[in-house]
């Protein structure tokens, strides 16, 4: 039975070019040593219920509970990959593996994004500047991903691109152990977002983005910041709401252009300078090229030859049709308002 899982074990050390940027994290080695600081073993204790000395006994049962419940299940079993999925539901053993199945089941309920998914594939995006990461964490320890939808226009590539380039990054972000603890935080600015792109997705894409994000990823999104929104944002955002969980939404924060506002939340220490920082100018190229260095663990993980086959597919994971239509046609007129 354990054969079926053993082809897929990225717990391995990361490559030299990936290992060459020194400003961001690396995966833990293939043995998992905890990498954790005393303050942060101290956090996860408090906020996750993570036990150091009962740390290794409950990715076991975890693992146990894989092989017993879900033997077709073609996933990785390492400890470092486990415990991702245990520190987001605070360890809690039902619903980690719940998250795991909903993690598998979203990549084969939607090809589009998860087919041949590597950073080559989106590098068209990257270049674009769709997304970055900062290069220095918040003061809470929680590296900020910076988002600037407005850099994407429909005419140029289709907006599952971005959803690809989006996941790789959490993908990557999620490695690091202080991450899992600490999670991530978002930084949305939507200067020069119309009409074009705020009707595009629709309700039935941003279901798929939601759920995902929500029940099918191993991450914790401590808080949304969106600035420079147009009048248009208020129909996006109806697009969105319905599907979000009520402690998700109440993390959404609206600063409009008033960057004091954002420096509530975000110090500008850690901002550059196009947003009032004192960090320098912003880079978009560091994460580019740490993204570009991991292809070779990204061709790993999602180029396998062999289908993920028995993943239990939850109700909501399956996307049908154009169901939502309707919905979309009356959230469109919502944006035409808005605009």
């Amino acid at each position: 039975m354990a054969d079926q899982h053993a082809d897929i074990d990225l717990g391995r050390p990361p490559s030299d070019a990936a290992a060459g940027h020194s400003w961001f994290p690396g995966p833990p080695p293939p043995t998992y040593t905890c990498t954790l600081t005393p303050d942060l073993v101290a956090k996860a204790r408090e906020e996750l219920q993570e036990k150091p000395e009962w740390r290794l006994r409950d990715v076991q049962a975890l693992r146990d509970m894989i092989l017993k419940d879900q033997p077709n299940l073609h996933t990785r079993l390492d400890d470092a990959f486990l415990l991702r999925f245990l520190r987001a539901r605070k360890f809690d053993y039902d619903r980690a593996l719940q998250l795991l199945l909903n993690y598998h089941a979203g990549r084969k309920a939607w090809p589009e994004v998860f087919k041949d998914l590597k950073p080559s594939t989106v590098k068209h995006v990257l270049d674009m500047g769709f997304l970055t990461v900062l290069p220095q964490p918040d003061l809470n320890g929680r590296y900020i991903l910076c988002l600037r939808p407005g850099k994407w226009k429909p005419n140029d590539y289709p907006f599952v691109d971005n959803v690809r380039a989006l996941y790789l990054t959490l993908e990557k972000l999620i490695q690091p152990e202080e991450t899992q603890v600490n999670g991530v935080v978002i930084l949305a600015d939507y200067t020069g977002v119309g009409m074009s792109q705020a009707s595009n997705p629709g309700p039935f894409l941003a279901k798929k983005v939601v759920s995902i994000l929500q029940d099918g990823f191993p991450i914790r999104i401590k808080a949304v910041n969106i600035i420079n929104e147009p009048r248009i944002f208020k129909g996006i955002f109806a697009i969105i709401k319905p599907f979000l969980k009520e402690k998700m939404a109440e993390r959404f924060v609206l600063h409009g252009s008033d960057l004091r506002s954002l420096y509530k939340n975000l110090p500008q220490s850690v901002l550059p300078e196009e947003y009032g920082g004192t960090s320098g100018p912003l880079d978009m190229l560091a994460w580019s090229r740490l993204l570009l260095d991991s292809e070779e663990e990204f061709v790993v993980e999602f180029c396998q030859p062999h289908p993920l086959e028995g993943a239990l597919l939850p109700d909501y994971m399956l996307f049908e049709g154009d169901q939502e239509e309707d919905t979309f046609r009356g959230l469109r007129s919502q944006l035409y308002y808005c605009y």
